[in-house]
């Protein structure tokens, strides 16, 4: 399709990593690249002036939480979700899916430390062949999402990319629930796709994989899913407990996929994370964890971690870090950014967001450079 292209430009000799570049209507995203999570339309405390400027070539947005607030209709009415929040460049937006799982389990990290058990707010009402009946966090009201109505809203969005609805069942869950639930999520993204295909919208659709950690699942989603034209494939679902165990569920996956269309790891994005799964040849990865530990006073560096309210930064009057080039660093100090967090100001956020969001776009850049030389 003319409007969705994905091209590799160099396969490392030393890996599975790649470089390439995907096409969209509103701009190209070069792989591999790191996608941040704006989940209301949003990257918390910056404005899309600032995202542009640090070069975010694509942003993960919610459908499920944009569909309570403002609603598609009003996003719709503005002209899309690119005119809503005046973002230029391309744009990504989940199912809805994902809140089956953080309704009824809180964050992956909740779940995998409470063992599978679930929350009792009853936010997850009703999971069966149709879709998902919630009830809103916002006004208690009744919403059914289905695999139709999670596209239709996606149409209404907007977005370059969207997800066919999906279900994540917890890490925790028997062989046989985990079975059922991943016939079920195939047979509801085929549906989504069927109903994507009426009227494509220049949007292209990644399937989901999922399977959880076992090996032959994740084969056979894998096997059921690229049977389908869709344009590219999410691996979602549980990843693992440890990083060992995704690595060897990515090891087991990817090799399964069409290497001519690009893939994307969902909700993963850490720096070690990166490290691990760049050579066994992922393309894009989605998280929040850059933002949310700028929010805390984190600021990522070469030499690692940061922590800006410690006493030892109140006099240092140079930059966060040496040689950055971010808008942070080259117009305050790593004191002035210290006086902020302690004094509970809310540039300290923005200020910390866009330092460590240029230090993603830029390690995804050495990332590429160091593919295209065979170094990793």
């Amino acid at each position: 399709m003319s409007y969705f292209r994905f091209e590799i430009f160099h396969r490392s000799s030393r890996s599975r990593a790649r470089v390439g570049r995907i096409h969209t209507p509103h701009g190209i995203i070069d792989t591999p690249n790191f996608v941040a999570v704006g989940t209301n339309g949003t990257l918390k405390a910056l404005d899309n002036r600032m995202v542009d400027s640090i070069g975010l070539q694509l942003m993960f947005c919610n459908t499920y939480h944009l569909l309570l607030q403002p609603g598609v209709d009003v996003v719709r009415r503005a002209g899309g979700l690119h005119q809503f929040m005046n973002r230029k460049m391309p744009i990504i937006t989940d199912s809805g899916g994902f809140q089956v799982f953080s309704l009824a389990y809180g964050s992956v990290a909740s779940e995998l430390k409470s063992c599978g058990a679930k929350k009792q707010d009853g936010h997850v009402l009703k999971i069966n062949e149709d879709g998902v009946l919630f009830r809103s966090y916002r006004d208690g009201s009744k919403v059914l999402l289905t695999p139709e109505s999670s596209v239709l809203a996606q149409k209404a969005l907007g977005a370059d990319i969207i997800i066919p609805f999906d279900e994540l069942p917890p890490y925790h869950i028997d062989a046989q629930k985990l079975k059922a639930s991943l016939d079920r999520t195939h047979r509801w993204e085929k549906r989504s796709l069927d109903e994507h295909l009426k009227n494509p919208q220049n949007q292209a659709m990644y399937a989901v994989i999922h399977g959880g950690v076992d090996p032959e699942l994740r084969k056979e989603s894998c096997s059921a899913l690229t049977q389908h034209p869709f344009d590219g494939f999410a691996i979602g679902g549980s990843v693992g407990k440890t990083k060992a165990e995704m690595v060897s569920m990515l090891h087991t996956t990817l090799p399964c996929l069409p290497e001519d269309k690009p893939n994307h790891l969902l909700g993963i994005g850490d720096l070690e994370s990166l490290k691990q799964c760049i050579p066994i040849g992922i393309d894009t990865f989605d998280s929040s964890y850059p933002t949310r530990a700028a929010r805390h006073g984190l600021l990522l560096t070469q030499e690692g971690g940061l922590k800006v309210s410690k006493a030892e930064h109140a006099n240092c009057f140079g930059p966060i870090e040496h040689g950055c080039t971010c808008w942070t660093c080259q117009h305050f100090t790593l004191a002035y950014l210290h006086h902020l967090f302690k004094a509970n100001e809310l540039t300290a956020y923005t200020l910390a967001s866009v330092h460590n969001l240029h230090f993603m776009v830029a390690l995804m850049q050495s990332y590429r450079e160091a593919i295209l030389q065979d170094q990793v």
